[in-house]
Formats: C-alpha cells, structure tokens, sequence
C-alpha cells in the first residue's frame, strides 16, 4: 500500500522550492548559476539578535514555550503593532507560529471548509492556493495583469464576491510582483468588503519593511472590517531570519483562540530560543531594517534599469519586496535549436539550462505571462544574470 491521502494528492509541490533545487543541482556539477529564484535575504541575522539567541541558550531556554509563544515576544508584538501601525491587540490575540507559511495555514485550517470560497488575487503567492485546497475550500482567483501594477479593483472583488465567500487573502507588498496598495486602493476594497460581513480578511504584511513608498499600510486600520481582518507577520524578510521560523498572526479573539487549539494539537509553540530572538528583533536597535532595506532599494532600480534594456518583456517598477515580475510571452512559441518555448515553465528551464540563470515561472503565482525575478543577491550578480537572461532571450527565434 503506498497511496497517499486525497489531500496530498490535491496538493502541488512547490515550483519555487523545485527550482532551488534544481539549481543546486547543476551546481553541484560545477555549473556557475546565478540564482534569481529565492525568496530570502542575502543578507545575515543582525548579530544583536543573534547574541539574544546565544544569551537564550546560555539561560536555558530549552523546554517547552506556551502554545501561543513566549508572553514576552507576544508583548513585543503587541507593541511593535501600535508603534509602528497604529494597531490595538492584547496579547491575547497573539499566536506564533514556526513562521508566517504557518500563521497563514493554521488560519485557513481554523476557518475554511468544504464548499467554503476564498478569494485570492493573482498573481498570488505558490503557497496560498495550496493551503485552501488542504482545508477542503474552493479557490476564486481574481487576475489582476502588469496593465493595472498587479493590483486588484473594488469592482473586481465585489464581482468575485458570493454567498460562500468566506475569506479573501492579500499580500501587500506582493510576493511575486513587488506591488503595494495604497491607503486609498485598500480603503475601496475595504468599502467593499465592509457589505460582507461574513467574509475574514487575511492580510499577509510579512514584506512591510521592504517597501519603497514610505510609511506601510495595513487594511486592518479601517474601523468597518477591523473585527474580521488578520494581520500575518514575522521576523523572516525585515530581520534576515528567514531560517529560524518565526511568524505570528494579530486576530480577532476567536480566531486566535481556533489557532490556538489547532496549532496545540500539531506543532505547539514554535522555537525558544528563535523566540527569544524574535523578541529582540521587534524590541531593539531597528537601523538593521533601513540598512536591508535601502540595499534593496539600490538593486530594484538597478535590474528595473536593466531589464529595460531587454527587448520583448513588459516590466513595472516594483514599490515593494525584492522581486520583479516581467510579462514574457512575447518569447512564446519561439525556439532556440529543436527547443520551443511553450510557456513560462518551459522559458525558466531555458534560461537555467542554457543561460545558467534560476528563476521561477508564473503559473505558480497564478500568472502564466509572467516569470520572477528575486534581486535578493548581490549588485554584481544581478549584472552578469541580467546579462546571461538577454544573450539566451536574443537566441530565440
């Protein structure tokens, strides 16, 4: 017997996953590629926070934390989210997870079920359709294209809408676009969404400080959803801490306490000494955040500059996260040799095999024109890649 379960069945492996390996692959045979398909800083966890780690272990933080995560961090959050978004929690309200991949999940598992819909805008990050279809909910996927900055309207969500619309996900800034809704875009979906009451908002903010347009904005800040809206955050891409698994949800009541339970009868609490460490990340010197940040800043306009030069591909100017998102199906149909290229998959295995260059694909995010490009990586690589992807583009005919 070795079948696995429906619901694994259901499942997709993840294409970004897959493509980091297959990088590795050829690296591993001494092949130089340049990897444009990881969604991680490049950069190392800040040593203030690393110390609080070594401190943790030197105190002995090795039991069991409380399910919902150490009361001290959860005190941090509670903290970090009225400093920093005008945002009031109780600690009560609080639930760390072993990252935000998690927070997102266990949210989904508490709230969806059979038949329940759950509106997702595209492009949208691998994971979430995924996660949907785990808690046995149906996927309504909006497209929003490079015409409109990847961003979707009022009038398109209200379209979308149902009598089994039972949640909706954002991602602002996006992974994989790199776009960010302004107060005033997320205010028309808030109208919006504020003549359903029955539908939870699930905001995943884990890009918020690398944003390109000045101070973050939070669809929880709108009194007429506030009830029903779930901030997803974490230490992952603002600290570099991608690896040590931290992320927490901000919700309503019940909604905390349905993850609560979950997460107490599958993970329980995450890491301790990762909490420690998280707790210090939200509490201490935060000149780290800036610094990542304006290197960011630094490379966006670096490969937006570059990939300008590229003929046949269609780009925004990202506000937000580290990833450009070309529209590259003018190459469609083209071939290189017996090699045709049929669609965004078959155009990322050419520019790894061929130009030794990793990248992901947009049918994983649900935007089959497009392929993603992760800056997270050094100014010299983003130069010799960028110039790898247009020889191996100018190849096909």
């Amino acid at each position: 017997m070795t079948q696995v379960s429906d619901r694994l069945a259901s499942l997709s492996p993840s294409e970004t996953l897959a493509m980091s390996q297959k990088s590795n692959e050829l690296k591993a045979q001494g092949i130089d590629v340049i990897n444009l398909s990881v969604g991680e800083p490049d950069f190392f966890t800040p040593d203030h926070i690393k110390e609080a780690a070594k401190k943790a272990v030197d105190e002995n933080y090795s039991f069991y934390s409380p399910v919902p995560g150490y009361l001290d961090l959860r005190k941090a959050i509670v903290a970090k989210l009225k400093n920093e978004n005008g945002l009031t929690y109780t600690t009560d309200q609080i639930i760390v997870s072993g990252g935000a991949k998690q927070s997102v999940c266990n949210v989904l598992l508490s709230i969806i079920g059979p038949g329940d819909e759950v509106i997702v805008p595209a492009p949208y990050w691998v994971s979430y359709v995924e996660m949907v279809k785990l808690a046995e909910g149906t996927n309504v996927v909006i497209s929003a294209g490079i015409e409109q900055d990847f961003k979707i309207t009022p009038a398109q969500l209200e379209a979308a809408i149902t009598p089994k619309s039972k949640a909706i996900i954002l991602c602002s800034p996006s992974n994989p676009t790199g776009s960010v809704y302004s107060k005033e875009e997320l205010a028309g979906l808030a109208e919006v969404l504020a003549k359903y009451p029955n539908i939870i908002v699930l905001s995943d903010e884990i890009y918020e400080h690398i944003n390109y347009v000045g101070a973050h904005e939070s669809i929880a800040q709108f009194e007429s959803i506030r009830d029903r809206v779930v901030v997803i955050n974490g230490v992952s891409k603002a600290y570099a801490m991608t690896g040590w698994r931290i992320g927490f949800i901000a919700a309503p009541l019940w909604i905390a306490k349905a993850c609560n339970k979950l997460q107490g009868q599958y993970t329980s609490g995450p890491c301790s000494v990762a909490q420690k460490a998280a707790e210090v990340a939200f509490s201490g010197d935060q000149s780290c955040v800036a610094e990542m940040r304006n290197a960011f800043l630094r490379r966006r306009d670096l490969i937006v500059k570059l990939c300008k030069d590229i003929p046949g591909i269609k780009i925004n100017n990202p506000q937000g996260a580290f990833y450009l998102f070309p529209e590259v199906s003018s190459y469609y149909g083209k071939k290189a040799g017996d090699r045709v290229i049929q669609d965004a998959g078959d155009l990322a295995m050419y520019l790894l095999e061929e130009g030794h260059v990793a990248t992901v694909g947009g049918a994983a995010f649900g935007a089959p024109e497009c392929i993603r490009f992760s800056y997270a990586t050094s100014d010299e690589n983003l130069v010799e890649a960028i110039k790898r992807i247009k020889k191996a583009l100018a190849a096909l005919k």
